[in-house]
């Protein structure tokens, strides 16, 4: 494939945001399209270039990347917004999203027909990592579309990696969010006992940071998840621990020890934040 300098970027959220508006400083054209006028703010600050559809940005790009919810928002994408019909054969289409391994194949199979070239590339790191570009993106596909994609991944991410075939991505993203949401049931469960014996919550998470009871769980719950964040993470990460189980049963293992603390986890979220935001206080 040849080098890609035409990038599209759909989903302008508080992740996919930072990522295009790094994809545009890295030099690359950009090219979008929002449902909502006030998301293109996410780019005010760098050269791009406004579509009045997602069509129009298929038109225009060699590779598109989608940072929305789930894979109903891919699919509505791809045929009702007819992004797919307006592609260029050999355009990269990426999903920086977070869903189903299996459905990931299926929308493999339905880009492939038309021409064009998927990969799922989900990311961890959130909106810190996102505007930091140390975003990780876990990658699935052939080997000659994740290199001619890599150097625009590199906008945003500090690690790239190509874990196989399409679907790959997406069961590694599962596996790292199933250890994030269990790791949070863990460390919301002990700081509601170090709130009833006493401790200073703020310095407790402060120092333990540093020392071998430190998790990037516990990181973000004393810094990054505000009460108003968790009530919108805590939807995704039910969403994300559900994707989990289905495609570890999918592939013959038993998730459900590892799915009730996942949910559990999801559960308590919105708790934790409270306590500590009052700790704050």
């Amino acid at each position: 494939m040849t080098s890609i300098s035409k990038v599209g970027f759909i989903g302008l959220g508080d992740q996919g945001g930072p990522m295009a508006e790094a994809v545009a400083e890295r030099g690359f054209e950009l090219h979008v399209w929002a449902r909502r006028q006030a998301s293109l703010s996410a780019v005010a600050s760098v050269p791009h270039v406004v579509h009045d559809s997602a069509a129009s940005v298929a038109a225009g790009s060699e590779l598109i990347g989608l940072c929305l919810r789930d894979d109903d928002d891919i699919w509505d994408l791809l045929d009702g917004q007819r992004l797919l019909e307006n592609a260029a054969p050999g355009t990269i289409i990426v999903n920086h999203g977070t869903g189903d391994p299996s459905e990931a194949e299926r929308i493999a199979a339905h880009v492939a027909q038309a021409g064009a070239v998927y990969l799922d590339a989900p990311v961890s790191g959130g909106g810190p990592g996102a505007r930091a570009r140390t975003l990780t993106t876990f990658v699935g596909g052939t080997q000659d579309a994740f290199q001619a994609a890599r150097p625009v991944f590199e906008a945003f991410s500090d690690t790239v990696r190509l874990m196989g075939p399409v679907g790959s991505g997406q069961l590694t993203k599962l596996f790292n969010n199933a250890l994030t949401i269990t790791n949070l049931k863990n460390a919301e469960d002990v700081l509601a006992l170090a709130a009833e014996v006493g401790l200073d919550l703020p310095s407790l998470i402060d120092t333990i940071g540093t020392s071998s009871g430190g998790s990037a769980a516990l990181r973000s719950l004393g810094t990054d998840i505000t009460p108003a964040l968790a009530e919108h993470l805590q939807s995704l990460m039910h969403k994300d621990i559900r994707h989990f189980a289905d495609a570890v049963r999918e592939r013959g293992a038993r998730p459900d020890e590892v799915l009730a603390r996942g949910e559990a986890g999801a559960s308590g979220l919105v708790e934790a934040a409270r306590l500590l935001a009052g700790a704050e206080d």
